[in-house]
């Protein structure tokens, strides 16, 4: 099964690749509104026990490059959900 997820391009863009271990985002957002939600997101996950799980790396213009191991993949797709970075979540 894997997760199938929409949203606003008028207000963020997602590409998605996948390496062999892990997942790489890169993200970019459109207005700026948007980007705490992103922060609140990077603040959870590098505030947890597991340093590795994902990792944030941002770039000027509202850029961001991000490493997500396989196993916090959903973790990670449903924080952007939770942060209203998406606007739907579904398994296929």
């Amino acid at each position: 099964m894997s997760l199938i997820y929409t949203y606003n391009k008028k207000v963020i863009q997602i590409e998605e690749t996948k390496n062999e271990s892990d997942f790489e985002f890169d993200i970019k957002f459109i207005e700026d509104k948007y980007m705490a939600g992103m922060k609140q997101i990077q603040k959870g996950f590098e505030e947890n026990k597991v340093y590795t799980d994902v990792l944030f790396y941002p770039y000027d213009s509202h850029h961001y490059r991000i490493i997500v191991r396989q196993d916090y993949y959903v973790d990670f797709v449903l924080a952007l959900l939770k942060h209203q970075l998406l606007v739907s979540v579904e398994w296929s």
